[in-house]
């Protein structure tokens, strides 16, 4: 389904954009790097496997619930096939509502696109990437740290991520009278 004209997202978790990106190694191996990013915050969350599929895809769903500080509400994708079967059930069995995106129209992955290239040119362009794809994760884990709680970002007026967010908390909790 493609996101609805009127579809507001007013909230951190309101709309996460994931792709995936090959990572191609100088002993010809190739990783598949899942990338989410939550539109408003711009918190990101990334992880690396050794294939796409409906099965990696589900694991890293099941990855962004734990590393993003809100729920996720609705994911937008592109049209690859590692979002079909074992991703849309997974995302039809927690309620999230799942967009895919028309073929051939990146611009509406605007998000995730610049995650991926922030990805590139700071991480695996800078970075000796682990060998073993567990020593990889573990510096994706860090770079992710980094990126959500260290890295000042343009777009949020120089704030993190976390601060963005931590502020959008105090400014949105329900008054108590």
């Amino acid at each position: 389904m493609r996101k609805p004209e009127g579809y507001r997202i007013d909230s951190p978790g309101d709309l996460i954009q994931v792709d995936t990106v090959q990572v191609r190694f100088r002993n010809s191996e190739t990783r598949y790097q899942y990338s989410a990013r939550a539109a408003i915050s711009r918190w990101d969350c990334s992880r690396a496997f050794r294939r796409a599929s409906s099965f990696t895809a589900t694991i890293f769903l099941e990855y962004m619930e734990k590393k993003f500080p809100f729920p996720i509400r609705a994911i937008q994708i592109d049209g690859g096939s590692e979002f079909k079967k074992h991703f849309e059930e997974a995302c039809r069995d927690r309620g999230i509502r799942l967009f895919v995106i028309p073929p051939r129209s990146p611009k509406l992955q605007g998000y995730v696109e610049r995650s991926n290239r922030t990805h590139r040119e700071e991480f695996y362009e800078v970075e000796e990437i682990a060998i073993l794809l567990e020593g990889h994760n573990r510096q994706l884990e860090e770079w992710n740290r980094i990126y959500n709680y260290i890295r000042p970002h343009q777009s949020l007026k120089y704030l993190t991520p976390n601060e963005f967010y931590q502020r959008w908390l105090k400014e949105h909790k329900p008054n108590r009278h």
